[in-house]
């Protein structure tokens, strides 16, 4: 069964062809600046086989219609393509950012559904619109193709009310949906299930503080494999500290900012969301260029270090409180996959808390889920590679399914 998997961004289009019967990628590409002056596409095909080898072109991209229509042309066309007709997709799984309170569940699109995400827009103005785009383009492209969406926060449905309702007037959560939502949700998802398999627990029997970490961030506490806490809010500007965003912050600086600078609120959000976290700190957001600063002695980089290893440990420590302990610690995406010294740093110090890294596993490059705890430790740390497009392509699989 070959599943199509579809993220649509504000400006880019990413895709992925899975054959689902070996779990191996047909196809994965990328449509960036959609809507600038020039755009380009890059695929890789086969990549499984050769995982150097791509292909990329630099054309003119007016709209996502347009990123549509080229995908499929790349995809069957003689010299980038890997199918000969689109019938040899069997279904399209999207990525949607907000379902709100309605989807706990991945689902098969229809016209009910599409307007139920429609309705979510001003919960994700930035994300749902061109998540509609994708999936309105895709059924008109693939008449009678199955469809089916899955949301970013639906793994975080199970967060009981205590944990997701805001202490401001009741009349915002009843009228506006203000609440916690979370994100991140397929790639939690997906690493909760990896770690329960490679423990060899049922993942309705584990207990995880999943953390990942990339340009955006966000941790996750799982009970009994079900999601009750996380750290990402009404929107994704919540919680950690991240590559230009800001995370938790005292709310009163917006007014502060207000008053003392004449910001609007638009102004201040884009300070927030682009121009704060890592960059705010230290004009960097890859964290490979703030180490590289730092062993040069700045200090401004080992500063966004420190207040970025130390909001993840605070929230470790604060989500072991909630789950009553943890099997294990999962770090993924990126930073987590990658960075030794973020990992080091966010775990120093929680020995009296079952967790102990073994600094020669830590310092390891390796591929696949690896454990870089010390053996006999009470709580296992565990480094698993996040795979979001498969876990969409299983979910579509599913529903396809029945």
């Amino acid at each position: 069964m070959n599943i199509l998997v579809i993220n649509c961004g504000s400006s880019s289009l990413k895709y992925q062809l899975l054959d689902m019967d070996t779990e191996t990628i047909i196809a994965t590409g990328v449509i960036e600046r959609i809507g600038a002056t020039m755009g380009s596409i890059t695929q890789k095909s086969n990549p499984d086989k050769w995982p150097d080898a791509k292909d990329t072109e630099d054309i003119l991209i007016p709209d996502h219609e347009a990123a549509m229509r080229l995908m499929v042309a790349k995809l069957t066309g003689e010299d980038w393509g890997v199918i000969s007709s689109l019938s040899e997709i069997d279904a399209l799984g999207h990525r949607v950012v907000q379902g709100g309170e309605e989807f706990s569940h991945p689902v098969l699109i229809d016209e009910s559904v599409i307007k139920s995400i429609r309705s979510y827009v001003p919960l994700a103005p930035l994300h749902n619109p061109a998540n509609l785009t994708g999936i309105e383009i895709a059924m008109e492209l693939f008449p009678g193709t199955p469809n089916v969406a899955v949301f970013d926060t639906e793994f975080h449905q199970t967060i009981p009310q205590k944990a997701f309702m805001y202490p401001i007037p009741m009349e915002l959560y009843t009228g506006l949906k203000v609440r916690k939502y979370g994100f991140h949700g397929t790639s939690h998802k997906y690493v909760t299930k990896a770690a329960a398999a490679h423990l060899g627990k049922p993942v309705e029997a584990i207990n995880l503080i999943t953390v990942h970490l990339g340009n955006g961030c966000s941790m996750a506490a799982v009970k009994n494999g079900q999601c009750v806490d996380t750290t990402m809010g009404l929107t994704p500007l919540a919680g950690l500290m991240m590559g230009t965003r800001c995370g938790d912050i005292d709310p009163a600086i917006h007014a502060f900012l207000a008053k003392n600078r004449g910001l609007s609120i638009r102004e201040i959000d884009a300070l927030l969301n682009k121009e704060s976290g890592l960059n705010g700190i230290c004009g960097m957001n890859d964290m490979r260029d703030i180490h590289a600063a730092r062993e040069n002695g700045d200090t401004n980089a080992q500063l966004a270090f420190e207040m970025f290893a130390y909001r993840v440990k605070t929230t470790i420590g604060a989500y072991l409180a909630i789950i009553g302990g943890a099997d294990a610690i999962v770090f993924t995406a990126g930073i987590g996959e990658n960075d030794e010294f973020v990992r080091a740093a966010a775990c120093e110090g929680l020995e009296p808390l079952g967790i102990t890294l073994d600094a020669r596993k830590n310092a390891i490059r390796a591929s696949g889920i690896r454990s870089i705890g010390v053996v006999g430790s009470s709580v296992s740390v565990l480094i698993i590679p996040t795979d979001e497009e498969l876990e969409i392509a299983q979910a579509t699989v599913d529903v396809v399914n029945g």
